[in-house]
């Protein structure tokens, strides 16, 4: 397990068609993608002083977030994962979650079979336990995801970025969703380990494109947040 880097700009809807154009011409669609995209619905947790949130609103360098996934509003198969971020570099540790498990956690309740856990659920449950963890938002996107063969490259482009207070309908139909960006805004991501193989720089760097730190938590919280405060 090591940190991959992870590079984020904020495009339009023009320079989306552009980059999707020229990445098809040498990477392929994640096999997982069927249609060419698919929506990702996450339900991140934070405790009771908000932690996860003022970390990025302070701008450590050092983050950790955790959150439970679904594709597709389907929930067959959900993974709990461990977003650390330090700088622009990211390690993601996850688990696979039985829906009934997930169903307690909504509810605010811990696991009590703690020591079959694994880590990630372990580390999670604790914060349930001490630290009055619980779910704080959900986020929901769709994806174009983007892999290159042979490599550990991994380009996506994430659209309809919008975030939704109703918690506990995850598993379900949730409702209040709030869009995060302007119309027309989508997000970039380029993924990779070590090496970014020069002609996707290349692909990419005459539409002089800003990097940025942007954190789909930390705006989807953002106006909650601030409302209360």
């Amino acid at each position: 397990m090591k940190y991959r880097n992870e590079l984020k700009y904020l495009i339009n809807e023009n320079e989306l068609m552009i980059i999707k154009n020229r990445l098809e011409s040498f990477m392929s669609i994640d096999e997982n993608a069927k249609g060419g995209r698919y929506i990702i619905s996450s339900l991140y947790f934070d405790d009771y002083e908000d932690s996860n949130y003022f970390d990025v609103d302070d701008g450590l360098d050092m983050k950790r977030k955790y959150r439970i996934r679904i594709y597709n509003h389907n929930s067959d198969i959900i993974r709990l994962e461990c977003k650390q971020k330090k700088g622009f570099k990211n390690l993601k540790r996850s688990c696979v979650l039985d829906k009934g498990d997930v169903e307690k956690m909504i509810d605010g309740q811990y696991l009590r079979n703690i020591d079959r856990q694994e880590d990630v659920l372990k580390e999670l449950t604790g914060l349930i336990m001490f630290d009055d963890a619980k779910p704080a938002i959900i986020v929901n996107y769709e994806r174009i995801p983007f892999v290159l063969k042979g490599s550990d490259v991994r380009i996506t482009l994430d659209m309809n970025i919008v975030s939704s207070t109703d918690c506990k309908n995850f598993l379900g139909e949730f409702k209040n969703r709030r869009a995060i960006l302007p119309v027309g805004m989508h997000l970039l991501e380029v993924k990779f380990d070590e090496r970014l193989p020069e002609y996707i720089y290349d692909c990419l760097s005459d539409l002089n494109l800003q990097q940025i730190s942007f954190s789909k938590y930390y705006l989807c919280r953002k106006y909650n947040i601030e409302s209360i405060i």
